[in-house]
């Protein structure tokens, strides 16, 4: 099985990209998702993602594939990453919407 979201990531590090989009079912990453204390994030850098990611923040099964192909990407090629949903791409690429993951 191929992992769309890793082959996105090896894709835009091949290719040089500026920047890693990747569209999900959400606005915005959140920690504590689904919980009384859950809270969006709109920026945090590869480290912050990183140490989420250990904490559990992130399920394999959900968000934890997007978060680690994005610190691939940031890893091998620089540049900058953003998770948000479908109809939020237009106002994240503004800054308005979504999550920004950046070196």
């Amino acid at each position: 099985m191929i992992d769309k979201d890793y082959a996105s990531s090896l894709l835009a590090t091949e290719i040089g990209a500026d920047r890693l989009v990747i569209s999900t079912g959400v606005n915005k990453v959140a920690i504590n998702f689904g919980k009384p204390d859950q809270k969006e994030i709109d920026r945090m850098t590869a480290a912050e993602a990183e140490s989420y990611l250990k904490e559990g923040h992130f399920p394999p099964g959900n968000m934890g594939p997007k978060i680690t192909a994005i610190l691939r990407y940031l890893k091998n090629n620089g540049g900058e990453g953003l998770i948000t949903s479908p109809n939020e791409i237009v106002a994240a690429m503004e800054g308005r919407s979504g999550t920004w993951i950046v070196p």
